[in-house]
């Protein structure tokens, strides 16, 4: 009784969802979703990004995973993909009562068991209930031959699945060893390493490159092992594990082995994107001219031995490196004509478009910087970033309703983004809505509950309601945990002014301007010194506040009112 309809005959129903792992990845709620999209097709087509992303067989023209230009997503991917898939369920809820079971919830991959939480959770205010399952009728057996384990594992690591990329991946390596098939031990331990780096999980991914340069010497192995060390020691390792001389020494051991390569083509290909490593850590050491030069003639080098239509993916990944590059180098005209280009070698890649959104942003550009916001949002799909980037946009142009959607979305997909709920809260509070703005911030989930800018915001709402001993604790708490948080100490010293001791008022105010080149902070603190009779102290503050650029007209006034009393006082003594 699945998705429960009724005929003149009486209700009908179908039998209920399996969502066990060994099925794969979305398990049960694949074929749920594409059961609503036969059934709405028109609701289906405004979601089509995230419901071909999770149902493949919705676009029965694409090609095999195995046979797409390689595309490394983010594992928060997921998230946004169950955002939208909810989103697409809720527009479809019927208005009679419908009833979705599924199966083996207890035993369901990790991708299932987000997108059945993000579906209860969205579709509790619609008639449509999910009711979830533990055990059922048992699983088909997992196929355990290595050529169907292979092509498993590369669809989940093209399709952003890692968890269950890593549990096939171990599975191959159960079924196979490098001396009785190498080749297949090699792609199950790289796979492996792959989906752990993706999940946080480096060090183990850097156990098994280093495994699997113990057990064999077969020169494409090692030279694919050195460098992906390379990048774990570059990117992926927690930051106090990352070791940019030891990145650097794998990376020119590829570069080594790549000149053994019989094929000139292959040569040139590997030896190039090997240098890109080379190019990011030279970026990274401030040798921005050395890393250009690299991406650079690695261009060139790529155009001399590929066709026009060849590697699009992989050239638009070097442009869009020289666009950071040139960036760094406090070019953006090209750094946006690099991005420009970008766009044109790959138009479906979301995170392009958000970088030149930024671009536009910073060049005054607003309408393009929308624009180039809401095509990354639709290729993302839902990408959170871009979600809230606009959102902040939006407040900065004046549109505080859309920019309250767009974090509201952002919170939807992620509700541990924590600067989307800071700016929700604060939007909230900017409209006196301090009890929205109070359950934005005490909604956090509760391994972010105790974060120092939350507990910031929160000081704020309480002091906004008069709870100036509650304020000053929270606050305090947010300057334990973080004492370079300038926002603390400059509303600590707003209730403690409150509460009459200016003086302690422009202790915490000497270490906020100490932190901060804000106006904020000066002009608050020349507030308290003139509390405290320090006029000429005041007025310096008063000065320099007035000299800052972008003042709006009310607060220039104000900074001048303050100063013509600064001088008059003084005048007077």
């Amino acid at each position: 009784m699945v998705l429960v309809r009724r005929s003149r005959a009486g209700a009908s129903g179908r039998p209920p969802y399996n969502c066990h792992r060994d099925l794969g990845p979305y398990a049960g709620v694949a074929a749920f979703l594409e059961d609503l999209a036969r059934d709405h097709p028109r609701q289906a087509a405004r979601h089509a990004v995230e419901l071909q992303a999770i149902v493949p067989a919705l676009d029965p023209g694409a090609p095999a995973a195995e046979e797409q230009p390689i595309r490394f997503h983010p594992v928060r991917r997921t998230a946004a993909l169950a955002f939208g898939a909810a989103e697409f369920a809720a527009a479809c809820a019927l208005r009679r009562p419908l009833t979705v079971h599924f199966l083996h919830a207890d035993a369901a991959d990790e991708t299932t068991t987000e997108l059945l939480g993000t579906l209860t959770r969205r579709l509790a205010s619609t008639p449509m209930t999910v009711q979830l399952h533990d055990g059922g009728p048992p699983a088909p057996p997992v196929e355990s031959r290595p050529a169907e384990l292979r092509a498993a594992l590369g669809d989940s690591l093209a399709r952003g699945f890692y968890h269950h990329a890593a549990r096939t991946a171990r599975r191959g390596r159960a079924a196979v060893t490098p001396d009785t098939d190498l080749a297949d031990w090699w792609s199950f331990t790289t796979g492996l390493a792959t989906a752990l780096a993706a999940l946080g999980q480096a060090p183990e991914a850097l156990q098994l490159y280093a495994e699997a340069q113990a057990v064999t010497d077969d020169p494409k192995i090692t030279m694919s092992a050195a460098y992906s060390t390379a990048m774990l020691y570059a990117r992926h390792l927690p930051a106090a594990q990352q070791n940019p001389a030891a990145a650097r020494k794998w990376l020119e051991q590829a570069l080594h082995l790549a000149d053994g390569i019989a094929d000139e083509r292959q040569r040139v290909v590997s030896a190039v994107f090997y240098e890109q490593g080379i190019a990011l850590l030279d970026s990274r050491d401030g040798r921005a001219a050395e890393a250009l030069e690299l991406v650079t003639s690695g261009l060139a080098k790529l155009a001399a031995v590929l066709g026009p239509e060849e590697r699009r993916q992989d050239r638009a990944r070097l442009l869009h490196n020289r666009a950071q590059v040139h960036l760094a180098l406090g070019d953006p005209a090209q750094a946006l004509a690099d991005l420009n280009a970008v766009i044109a070698f790959d138009p479906d890649n979301c995170e392009y478009y958000a970088d030149r959104a930024a671009l536009h942003r910073a060049a005054g550009r607003t309408s393009a910087a929308f624009d180039d916001y809401a095509t990354a949002i639709r290729l993302g799909p839902h990408l959170p970033e871009a979600y809230y980037n606009r959102a902040t946009l939006h407040e900065e142009t004046g549109r505080s309703g859309p920019a309250r959607e767009d974090l509201r979305r952002v919170l939807a997909i992620d509700p541990g983004h924590l600067d989307a709920r800071v700016a929700l809260a604060n939007l909230d509070l900017a409209r006196g809505d301090l009890t929205a703005a109070e359950q934005c911030v005490r909604s956090a989930p509760p391994e972010r509950a105790h974060e120092p800018a939350l507990l910031c915001t929160l000081g704020l709402i309480r002091s906004e309601r008069g709870a100036l001993d509650e304020a000053d604790d929270l606050l305090t708490q947010a300057l334990d945990a973080d004492p370079d948080l300038a926002e603390a100490w400059t509303n600590r010293a707003a209730v403690r002014f409150e509460r009459g001791d200016a003086a302690a008022a422009v202790a915490d105010l000497d270490r906020a301007v100490a932190l901060s080149a804000a106006v904020e902070p000066r002009y608050n603190r020349a507030t308290a010194l003139m509390r405290l009779e320090r006029w000429d102290e005041a007025a310096a503050d008063l000065t320099v506040a007035l000299a800052m650029p972008g003042l709006d007209a009310r607060l220039r006034r104000d900074l001048r009112s303050g100063l013509n009393r600064c001088h008059a006082q003084s005048a007077h003594r």
